[in-house]
């Protein structure tokens, strides 16, 4: 923006220059022919400088309205991400919840937290630093426990209730002759 400031006042410097020109040909008794072409170029000068003030005004409050329009999403964002913590911690009390339910101990309740975020038997051995053979022994004791026959099946137990209220809006956005 501070470039097109520049260029009006160039362009308002230029224009009252060539006024000054043109004023002092009318006392030299210059040509009517070369006085108007200046008094054209003055013309162009001043259109010039209207549309670019204009255009300058109407950016600025283009600006204007999309550094609101930032700031409340900035806002927005701010609340979800929020929302999205404490929905977070929520859901993790409800899993901790469950596995104290089926009676897991601390070793299968960080196995079966790092089976829900989807790290291999060899990954959840390394981070924490046991055999893959007691990982795989681990998840063997948290499928009985929890009544599953694998890790699909246990952490989609966990995705259950969202997937059938998905599916729930689905089956009653669906055409009649879809849902048959």
């Amino acid at each position: 923006m501070k470039k097109d400031v520049v260029i009006i006042v160039l362009l308002v410097l230029i224009m009252l220059f060539k006024l000054l020109d043109i004023v002092a040909d009318f006392q030299l008794d210059i040509p009517a022919w070369h006085i108007a072409q200046e008094g054209v170029l003055v013309l162009l000068t001043v259109i010039a400088t209207v549309y670019l003030s204009h255009d300058l005004m109407r950016r600025s409050r283009q600006v204007k309205i999309l550094a609101q329009r930032l700031a409340k999403a900035d806002k927005q964002i701010d609340n979800m991400t929020s929302q999205m913590r404490s929905a977070r911690q929520e859901y993790s009390q409800a899993v901790s919840s469950q596995f104290a339910t089926w009676g897991f101990t601390k070793s299968e309740q960080q196995v079966a937290f790092l089976l829900l975020k989807g790290l291999s038997f060899k990954e959840i051995a390394e981070v924490r630093q046991t055999k893959e053979k007691t990982v795989r022994q681990q998840a063997s004791s948290i499928y009985s426990k929890a009544d599953v026959d694998g890790r699909h099946t246990f952490c989609a137990w966990f995705m259950e209730d969202f997937i059938q209220e998905h599916n729930q809006d689905v089956a009653t956005k669906a055409p009649a002759n879809e849902a048959a």
